[in-house]
């Protein structure tokens, strides 16, 4: 509990102190209108009070991502807790700031036109593919995990139990997608916001109580999924692909956009984005706690479960147990809407994104149809496909980490390009380090994972190490030839 204590700690100080350095280098300017009020058109364009913008944001980046992720990343170990930190101070909320700014300087610009202005054309292209593609499976995994929970809440572990389910996630997801942003995510979002800080508070006033002898950092950071039956799962790289919403997601640039279009000064960007992507890492911190003591210090016992349960099996029966009914209720409503909502703001993003490639106004609800009907059947066939399968959420999740945390390394060249090109100073580095990480995390996993080429994990350390020395070669080659002269 002292590591988790230390961690909560340092990420308040994170806050502090490196959010302050990292919006000191954009230099956000207080007097400069923002898109929200230039191009207001009463649908995706809308000031809004900045304590919404950032309930929103929270919720949007959260999903059950720093819940799922946090929950299987911890059965690594305590190097858990040591991605979450670090990965959230000095990777993911500098990703989300300054994406969200980035996106605020260039007119509420999506991430897609922000990679193409700075990685170049050909770049933007294949990015606008890989994003929709990305938004299309954050939809599927967002729709899959309140499924799952809520069949077992039900009482019914069918699959047809599942596609009911299913089904009226979708229906909501359909009327929440055609409706202007301050209808139903301006009006109620913020509300599921508080549900899922209040499931955080509540369970980690409970860690406290039980004060459960969970690993500790100075035990070690051996890889302990070996002791749960889990196998072929080395620490380096699967433990940062696993664990991605809590510590850095390229799907947060996708969402950054979306309250950048919202906000009424650029002074506000960092209690907004790097302070919600900061709030996240708290409720992966709790989760990553919670399931430590479910897995290695007789939790699961204690609520009912097994330590070959799931991640939605361990918070329906974490919830419940520890919480009661009424706590419970909450907790369940803030781990089911948090997902549902981001999966309705994921295929949102996917709109806006598609409309933007190819010049097409989002006034008129029939031109909001024609780009969202493809994406939902999309949406709808990935689902299909996985709920036969009796590993499907295991499968999907790990199919939506890889590319989650593949499209936040295009994302952090862009802002290397953009911080070289257009600031002063060394600044550039505060996301030229987190890029090469990301590259060589990425990179890596393609060769050592079991459903990839399976290599050996003993080759896992030198295929990172070269794969970041290449990547830093060949910037300081487009450094040194085109210098402040040109982006690409």
């Amino acid at each position: 509990m002292l590591t988790f204590i230390i961690s909560l700690v340092a990420l308040l100080l994170g806050y502090a102190l490196y959010g302050g350095l990292v919006e000191k280098i954009f230099g956000p300017d207080p007097a400069r209108q923002t898109p929200a009020l230039t191009k207001a058109d009463g649908v995706d364009f809308i000031p809004m009070p900045t304590w919404k913008v950032f309930m929103i944001q929270f919720l949007n980046i959260a999903g059950t991502g720093p819940i799922f992720g946090a929950i299987m990343g911890a059965r690594f170990g305590p190097a858990a807790y040591l991605w979450i930190v670090f990965g959230c101070i000095f990777a993911g909320a500098v990703h989300d700031y300054l994406s969200g700014m980035l996106s605020m300087r260039n007119d509420g610009a999506g991430l897609p036109q922000l990679i193409g202005k700075y990685l170049g054309n050909g770049t933007r292209k294949a990015m606008l593919c890989f994003t929709v593609l990305l938004m299309v499976m954050v939809g599927a995994v967002f729709v899959y995990s309140p499924a799952v929970i809520l069949k077992d809440v039900a009482g019914n572990g069918s699959n047809s139990a599942m596609m009911i389910w299913v089904a009226a996630i979708f229906i909501y997801y359909i009327i929440a997608t055609m409706l202007p942003i301050d209808k139903i995510i301006g009006k109620i979002y913020p509300l599921f916001a508080f549900a899922l800080i209040f499931m955080a508070l509540a369970l980690m006033v409970c860690l406290f109580i039980k004060w459960p002898h969970i690993p500790e950092l100075w035990d070690g950071l051996q890889n302990r999924s070996g002791s749960l039956g889990i196998t072929g799962q080395p620490i380096l790289p699967c433990l940062f692909i696993t664990i991605a919403c809590g510590a850095i997601s390229g799907f947060h640039a996708t969402q950054s956009p979306l309250m950048a279009r919202c906000l009424k000064s650029e002074k506000l960007g960092r209690p907004v984005f790097y302070g919600a992507m900061i709030t996240e890492g708290m409720v992966a911190l709790i989760w990553a706690a919670i399931a430590s003591y479910f897995f290695f210090d007789g939790g699961a016992a204690e609520v009912g479960g097994d330590i070959h349960s799931s991640a939605p099996a361990v918070v329906t029966l974490v919830s419940r147990s520890w919480l009661g009914v009424f706590g419970g209720i909450l907790a369940m409503l803030g781990v089911v809407a948090a997902p549902i909502t981001s999966g309705d703001t994921a295929l949102r993003a996917a709109r806006l994104i598609v409309a933007d490639a190819i010049g097409m106004e989002q006034k008129k609800i029939s031109r909001r149809l024609e780009i969202s009907i493809p994406l939902f059947v999309c949406t709808m066939l990935i689902l299909w496909y996985n709920i036969a399968d009796a590993d499907g959420f295991n499968t999907i999740w790990k199919y939506f980490g890889w590319a989650n945390q593949s499209l936040s390394i295009f994302t952090l060249w862009a802002l290397t390009v953009f911080l070289y090109t257009e600031r002063k100073g060394a600044g550039y580095l505060v996301t030229l380090f987190p890029a090469l990480f990301m590259t060589a995390i990425c990179t890596t996993y393609i060769f050592v994972d079991s459903s990839c080429l399976g290599l050996p994990s003993e080759f896992a350390l030198p295929i990172a190490l070269a794969t970041a020395a290449l990547s830093f070669l060949l910037f300081m080659y487009w450094k040194a030839k085109y210098g402040k002269k040109s982006v690409y």
